[in-house]
């Protein structure tokens, strides 16, 4: 094969790869974060729930299925280092997310019970999915190439999210341009349409991503559940040798959990107090595509004054947004807060992930991210847990809201005693002692 020839077949595999982040991200937009959260809780509502409890009940409904997920996920791992046909298991995760969330247009109006146990299957399958499809991507990325591998998926789930989330504001607020009887139709046919996209949209991994080969560990635990479990409680006992990598992990944990509490709970708490679904999901798409460039901002921010202060500062950022939720009255103002989560949405994210991997040593780096991803979703569990209790006590969710910026500030605190220079020179000296890095 010419290096051309090459090229072009190392093109395709990644922009394939890359697809499925297209795919499956109009679940994470229309669902999770602008459609889905009012319509249940016009259900809940139909069903009898008052404001506060509807939106409460969401909450609940979000927190068990973060459960259910990080329950699942160490199992989904030891599956993944035991055997092989990764794009099998993602074929059978992904297969059950779309049929959760297509049966989404086929509920009633009072079905809110119904709607949680849909959502809860959609997200195990969204979650399930990505456990394996990330794990493709050491795997498919050149060496020196997988920053810009990844990037590419993660713009490419910016941008396929908020495709969709486009057509389906146009069919909720025109229905009749688009020969539907009504807003319920279209809103239906939305959580539909979200179903199909993530179906015609994976297949392109299916055909072109190669399967890698399995790697077998000699004498490794057999009961998969045993195994993942026993993994998960061995990595804990590993990280807890890195001093500075843990004390960020304690702070990630506390703040992703208030970032993840805002995505999960803005439409519902916006649709309590009054704001249109349309309005909500306009600002959702600025959202989306406001993310793009500022994460990229956020990367060039990380370079000038480093990555643990443009953390810090967008940490910041949220505790506004969080204050300025409190006082939110008009769809006005929902738009103004949409652009600021834009801003630091992907930023905040990214930027943790990537201080996270400056402190890992190299050579156990797919251990330690694996009880990354694991340990955040126990940990988000907390945040709309909470929130829904303050929102049944109070009965209304207005300090609901003023609850999350704990979570920013408590993991902000944490965040300032991280020394990252220490934290990478421990990493160093792991991977040198390991023989992966040569001493020098």
């Amino acid at each position: 094969m010419t290096i051309a020839a090459e090229s072009r077949a190392y093109r395709k595999i990644i922009n394939s790869w890359a697809m499925y982040d297209w795919a499956n991200s109009a679940f994470a937009t229309t669902i999770m974060a602008a459609m889905f959260p009012p319509f249940y809780r016009s259900l809940a509502i139909n069903a009898g729930l008052g404001e506060a409890n509807a939106t409460a009940a969401w909450a609940y409904t979000t927190s068990l299925s973060l459960l259910l997920v990080a329950l699942v996920a160490p199992v989904l791992g030891a599956i993944s280092d035991h055997t092989g046909g990764k794009k099998r298991f993602i074929a059978f995760f992904a297969a059950l997310g779309v049929i959760g969330t297509g049966l989404f247009a086929f509920l009633g109006d009072e079905s809110y019970l119904w709607a949680s146990v849909l959502f809860m299957i959609g997200d195990v399958g969204f979650a399930g999915a990505n456990i394996f499809y990330e794990s493709l991507l050491p795997h498919i990325a050149k060496k020196g190439d997988i920053d810009q591998v990844s990037t590419r998926g993660y713009a490419m789930g910016y941008l396929g999210g908020g495709i969709l989330l486009i057509v389906n504001v146009l069919w909720f607020m025109n229905p009749e341009l688009f020969f539907m009887p009504g807003t319920g139709f279209a809103l239906r046919a939305a959580f539909f349409s979200v179903a199909v996209w993530w179906a015609i949209f994976s297949i392109p991994l299916f055909r072109n991503v190669p399967e890698p080969p399995v790697v077998r560990i000699e004498r490794e635990e057999v009961n998969f559940v045993r195994a993942g479990f026993s993994r998960l409680g061995h990595t804990f006992g590993q990280i807890r040798r890195y001093k500075q990598l843990l004390i960020f992990l304690f702070a990630f944990w506390i703040y992703n959990d208030g970032i993840g509490t805002i995505i999960k709970m803005a439409t519902a708490y916006g649709d309590e107090i009054g704001i249109g679904l349309t309005d909500m999901t306009l600002a959702l798409i600025i959202t989306q595509f406001v993310g793009i460039p500022f994460s990229f901002g956020f990367g060039w921010l990380a370079r000038r004054m480093g990555t643990k202060r443009s953390i810090l500062l967008a940490l910041g950022v949220y505790v506004l947004i969080s204050i300025a939720g409190y006082f939110m009255q008009t769809a006005l103002h929902f738009y103004i807060l949409a652009f600021m989560v834009g801003t630091v949405q992907g930023g905040s994210q990214a930027l943790s992930r990537s201080l996270y991997g400056t402190m890992v040593p190299k050579s156990q780096s797919a251990e330690f991210f694996g009880f990354f991803s694991t340990s955040s979703k126990f940990a988000g569990i907390i945040g709309p847990l909470i929130f829904g209790v303050v929102s049944q006590v109070a009965g209304a969710s207005r300090l609901s809201i003023l609850s999350v910026i704990v979570f920013f500030v408590v993991g902000g605190f944490l965040l300032t005693f991280v020394d990252e220079q220490e934290g990478r020179r421990v990493a160093v000296q792991e991977d040198i002692a390991t023989g992966l890095m040569p001493a020098t």
